[in-house]
């Protein structure tokens, strides 16, 4: 037993060590107390920032159990946390961060009979409801952070989402928690029944202490609580006293939800499972503006819908700006506001039959209306509501938005003319936002310009939010519909309640937390709404020169570490159905630093002036974090607010390697250019080379991996004496990997384009991208290279020749990095816009009665780069007008990443990822179905890891465009005695090398142990 002493004293940093030490002396999880694993909690998806104790990963509830002992014994603090996915603040404080996602995320038990489940804290929302989809079930409160959030955070927040018009609050589904306090007492709590109630308060010691003390605050302030509690059914601020009320029973685990974890850890909850209809229909309602749709909710939920949601035309009016979802909003029908009504049946016919009743039964002016009822359609529509947040943030070229007052609500039956009198608030401080959210429950959402930046603007933000506060009491409502109060409306909320009533909140908080060490000043006694801010007056970040411009981001990479909102979308589970890339190394790990936001907000730190990291570019825990960043840009077109973490990653490498000398492999696979133009002199001979035992261990590369062999002859050499065709110029760029590698794919490439009628050109000056450069961070070269490229092919750029590439991560070089890279250059701009992949270039410029039918059956898998930059659209109607009938994978990375696959560190990880979803799939596909994916490195991996061999979308088109694959070409019996040769030469050469005498038997070759003279 620990001894606990000076428990009252402020947490010191010099007991740090003396409380890592103690950690570590029993637990089996994980201790992190250095400066880069407490920067990775530092903040939430909130305005506020608290550097953190330290962090610990319990493996086991035990584990949870001697951490808080430690903690109590020296006084620290404690913040269990979810997902870290708030928005109040509440999920960042100066304590030791409790991180139950990794371990503590099992289902105990299921009870489908009973409708219920038990599960640990850690477990994510998608990941539990996936255990009970087989018996039609499902827990009923669903944010939109679903595919990430976890049961515990939904408890500490009161997690609501779409849903909640059908299922309820978070509150409405818990039916019991174990518990455990700061002081070690462990609980059971639920609905407490007079019998049973008798009996707690008649038992001795700490429970019946706290249930006593529960039923003398209930008995003071039950009268009050009746009167002054909205009655509304997104009241979320605030304690939930009225638990503690007879006609409540008494109920401690739902008095306890929504408490932030302010006053108990949760270990264990039963929660209560409703029937998920199989089949959906929804109604989407156009009207004249977002206040008239909100005028029309009340009529709507008579007819009982499972959700009911809204949006505004400047929600919609900035996701064009940003280029998101375009096709999904087209979608919509005509208006300025929009409600999105979700029914559910047991038939499709009975879901459908609802949502037409509902839109036989309505009328509004101007109104308008689409009936969706097939679930891919629906899904579409979805994508557009629930992209709101990554919608309003970093619009392109207007001011930053920040949370502060997303999430209030009011009765329903007020919401228009709440909508409107929102609108006038903000006009009076003129932000311009846009209003979307739960309005059949009269939850609002929205993200406002604050200058948090500025005295001025802090000021004019403190201002905004009295009015704002103000506004929702005169309504009834609540502060908070949704994220909770944490420390961004905590401080108003004797506005709402009165005075008393949060004096029996702090009472409430005092009886489970006597010592005030969970989660502290977080909704009692909060801090006010203008401390801890992230960005606040005194924020003055090194903003350091740069290799790229971040021109997005006004040229600042300090702003671009900004970027992330920390909403947690990167953090997806494997086996979680979704549209993304992103992010695979936390797929396969589950840690916060393997996150495109853990990753972001290290790198926040990194430039901070009062940052918990202080080595600058020479971070080793920023280093770390992005060594299994795979710059697969799956963030760049994941992300809702487009963090790139590929170019961070360049960028910060090209910096931390300044007068250091990379690794083997930066050099073997990052300055492949250069050597695949050596190798093209005797490509046989390197081939044989790649054999010899010690050249990957040389190059940096796994012993399981087989080096790609070096085609006989260049593509260039044989471009050199092919027989020009007439027609409309186009530019084929050759990048390294089809030039020395696959050159047959360029050749099917200039099949295509000349049967297409065109003439083909090739650079006849060697080029490159640099693409693999940009994994090791030589800008520098890769910049040089770009300029090149951009003065050999200035006549192409002037002409408007359009230029084809067939690597997909070269294009997306030209798309992406190269305009950072030369901004300002005008030439590298137009040429930004002139290359395209093949199947863009045949959706802009080739007619589709040119291509002909082949009917085949394909399974495509899409480079991550050509998702995130180019998109697959193009490539899927190509395989669309030539008959192919296509099936995709579930979206994800294949493991392999340029040379990360390849190196030896990287292996074992790379293969995870592709087994995670690619190549499972690939080894599924019927041996008659084609398995297309341009990307080299795509290529190479499903070739390796499932022995098929893959094809180019130019080698489909050739196939049927009616040429004959090639004659396989006999080899000259020299190969093989020659490598047998190189192989002896490679055992000769271990042999000098070790000092070891190589003996080669009949059968097999062995080190014997004599000396050599």
């Amino acid at each position: 037993m620990l001894e606990t002493h000076n428990r009252r004293h402020a947490f010191k940093n010099e007991d740090r060590a003396q409380l890592e030490t103690m950690l570590r002396e029993r637990l089996e999880g994980e201790v992190r107390f250095e400066d880069g694993d407490r920067a990775l909690y530092a903040t939430d998806a909130s305005n506020y920032r608290q550097v953190p104790i330290g962090v610990v990963v319990p493996r086991t509830v035990e584990d949870v159990v001697w951490t808080v002992a430690c903690c109590r014994a020296v006084g620290a603090p404690v913040l269990a946390r979810g997902g870290g996915t708030s928005l109040a603040g509440q999920c960042c404080n100066v304590a030791v961060v409790l991180d139950f996602t990794k371990y503590l995320n099992r289902v105990i038990s299921v009870d489908p009979d009973g409708m219920e489940m038990v599960v640990e804290p850690g477990i994510v929302l998608d990941q539990a409801n996936k255990a009970v989809e087989q018996f039609g079930l499902r827990i009923g409160p669903d944010p939109a952070t679903h595919d990430h959030c976890t049961i515990g955070g939904m408890i500490g927040n009161n997690s609501c989402g779409m849903h909640a018009q059908y299922a309820g609050k978070m509150e409405d589904n818990i039916i019991e928690m174990d518990v455990l306090l700061y002081d070690g007492t462990r609980m059971t709590v639920g609905q407490t029944p007079p019998d049973v109630l008798a009996g707690k308060l008649a038992a001795g010691g700490r429970e019946g202490e706290i249930y006593r003390q529960l039923r003398d605050l209930r008995d003071r302030y039950a009268p009050l609580i009746r009167s002054r509690y909205p009655k509304i059914p997104r009241r979320v601020s605030g304690y939930n006293l009225p638990e503690l009320l007879p006609e409540r029973h008494f109920d401690l685990a739902r008095a306890l939800v929504g408490t932030e974890s302010t006053c108990a850890i949760v270990l264990r909850a039963q929660v209560r499972l409703v029937p998920d209809p199989p089949y959906k229909a929804l109604l989407v309602l156009g009207y004249p503006s977002i206040c008239e749709a909100g005028d029309h909710v009340p009529e709507i939920v008579k007819f009982r819908p499972l959700a009911l949601e809204g949006m505004d035309d400047r929600l919609i009016q900035d996701m064009e700006k940003k280029g998101m979802f375009l096709t999904d909003v087209a979608k919509l029908p005509p208006g300025k506001g929009w409600l999105v009504v979700q029914f559910g049946g047991d038939t499709e016919e009975e879901a459908r039959g609802r949502a037409r009743t509902c839109k036989d039964g309505i009328q509004a002016p101007g109104l308008t209306s689409t009936l969706v009822d097939k679930a891919s359609q629906e899904k579409h529509i979805w994508r557009v509501r629930e992209a709101g947040l990554g919608a309003t943030a970093f619009i392109p070229g207007h001011a930053d938005t920040f949370e502060g007052w997303e999430d209030s609500a009011v009765p329903v039956e007020k919401l228009g003319s709440y909508l409107r009198d929102l609108r006038k608030l903000f006009d009076k401080y003129g932000f311009d936002s846009s209003t979307y959210g739960h309005f059949g429950q009269a939850c609002v959402h929205c993200r406002i310009p604050f200058n948090f930046r500025t005295n001025d603007g802090v000021n004019q933000y403190l201002a905004f939010m009295d009015e704002a506060t103000d506004l929702v009491v005169r309504y009834g409502g609540s502060f908070s519909g949704e994220h909770g109060d944490g420390q961004s409306k905590a401080m108003f909320l004797p506005k709402m309640y009165g005075p008393e009533l949060v004096t029996a909140m702090n009472e409430f908080k005092a009886i489970w937390d006597p010592e005030d060490k969970l989660n502290p000043r977080k909704i009692a006694r909060p801090y006010r709404v203008d401390e801890n801010l992230r960005l606040g007056p005194e924020y003055r970040p090194h903003d350091p020169h740069t290799h790229f411009a971040f021109a997005a981001d006004g040229f600042s990479f300090a702003h671009a570490s900004q970027r992330c909102v920390g909403v947690g979308k990167c953090r997806r589970w494997e086996g979680e159905e979704d549209d993304g890339t992103m992010c695979p190394s936390f797929m396969v790990t589950h840690e916060e630093k393997h996150s495109t936001r853990g990753r972001a907000h290290l790198l926040f730190e990194m430039l901070h002036n009062q940052g918990a990291i202080h080595e600058g570019w020479k971070s080793e825990a920023v280093k770390d974090a992005l060594d299994l960043c795979l710059a697969c840009k799956g963030c760049k077109g994941d992300c809702p607010v487009n963090v790139d973490m590929a170019n961070y990653k360049a960028e910060f490498l090209s910096h931390y390697y300044e007068g250091r000398v990379r690794p083997r492999a930066a050099y073997s696979m990052g300055l492949i250019y250069w050597w695949a133009r050596l190798a093209s002199m005797a490509p046989w001979l390197v081939n044989l080379l790649g054999i010899v035992p010690g050249a990957k261990a040389l190059a940096g590369v796994a012993p399981q991996r087989s080096l790609p062999k070096f085609a006989p002859r260049t593509f260039k050499a044989w471009f050199r004496t092919h027989a020009p065709a007439t027609g409309e110029p186009v530019l084929l760029w050759v990048d390294t990997f089809v030039n020395h590698f696959h050159p047959e794919t360029g050749q099917d490439a200039v099949f295509v384009l000349e049967k297409l009628g065109y003439r083909v050109e090739v650079p006849e000056m060697s080029l490159c991208c640099g693409r693999p450069l940009y994994d090791w961070g030589m800008l520098d070269t890769a910049k040089g290279l770009l300029t090149e490229v951009v003065d050999a092919l200035q006549p192409y750029i002037e002409a408007g020749t359009p230029i084809v590439g067939l690597e997909p991560s070269c294009v997306a070089v030209f798309r992406d990095e190269l305009p950072e890279l030369l901004h300002g250059d005008g030439r590298a701009h137009k040429l930004s816009q002139q290359v395209l992949v093949l199947s863009e270039f045949l959706q802009k410029y080739v007619p589709d009665t040119k291509l002909p039918r082949l009917g085949r059956k394909a399974l495509l898998h899409g480079h991550c780069h050509q998702k995130a930059v180019m998109k697959m659209t193009a490539a899927e109607a190509a395989l669309e007008k030539l008959g192919v009938e296509v099936s995709v994978p579930e979206p994800g990375c294949c493991g392999m990443a340029g040379s990360f696959g390849f190196e030896e560190e990287h292996y074992d990880i790379s293969m995870k990822i592709g087994e995670q979803r690619l190549l499972p799939a690939v080894r599924k596909a019927p041996s008659d179905t084609l398995v297309l994916a341009d990307g080299f490195s795509c290529r190479t991996q499903i070739e390796q890891g499932t022995g098929r061999r893959p094809i180019h979308l130019a080698t489909l088109l050739a196939m049927a465009l009616g040429k004959q694959p090639p004659q396989a070409v006999r080899r000259p019996p020299v190969a093989p005695i020659l490598a047998l040769a190189a192989v002896a030469a490679g055992y000769w050469l271990a042999g000098r090398v070790t000092g070891k005498k190589i003996q080669v038997g009949k059968r097999r070759s062995s080190l014997g142990l004599e000396s050599p003279p």
